[in-house]
């Protein structure tokens, strides 16, 4: 198994101890703190096992399948855990997580087809801003200007979801014909 694989492996493997650190009282005031250096770490592991696996041509089928999956663990599982700590409400959610699942059906229908639907700058974007929001949301500073800087986050992070999904529906909207053709 080659190093970017193993990265993505241990992205799936964080997730776990984010939950306890993010949900229990096993560190008091520090668990969201260290909650948010593991998903800071492991959110990192994403851009690293992406560079290295294309920059040594070490791109691999597994890694195709489970690098956006344990980004989709890691982002969903976060979001889940913010919802249950009142810093992000449901729906929002809802919204994220039904883009994901749609999109994971465009590319299964789109394989099924022998197309490959590459990852759009909208799609880098968006994930980018949801990273970017959950740090926020976990460190979750009481001051005036953070709270407005996260509010601005998930409302950037809910748009560019938005946009995100319009942009590979339009783009892809053959893959839902008959053959893909």
């Amino acid at each position: 198994m080659n190093l970017p694989n193993k990265l993505t492996i241990l992205r799936v493997c964080m997730i776990p101890f984010f939950l306890v650190f993010m949900l229990t009282d096993i560190a008091g005031d520090a668990g969201r703190y260290i909650a948010a250096a593991i998903f800071i770490v492991a959110s990192m592991t994403d851009w690293f096992d992406g560079y290295l696996a294309r920059k040594h041509n070490l791109v691999t089928n597994f890694g195709k399948f489970m690098d956006p999956l344990a980004d989709k663990l890691l982002v969903c599982a976060a979001m889940i855990c913010l919802i249950e700590t009142g810093n992000l409400p449901a729906w929002i959610v809802v919204v994220i997580i039904s883009r994901e699942f749609i999109i994971s059906g465009f590319r299964l229908i789109a394989s099924d087809n022998g197309i490959v639907i590459a990852a759009s700058y909208w799609g880098k974007f968006k994930t980018v801003s949801q990273m970017v929001m959950i740090i926020l949301l976990i460190i979750n500073l009481a001051s005036p200007v953070f709270d407005v800087l996260e509010t601005a986050f998930v409302y950037i992070a809910l748009a560019l979801t938005i946009i995100s999904l319009v942009d590979y529906v339009v783009k892809n909207k053959t893959v839902l014909s008959e053959g893909g053709k």
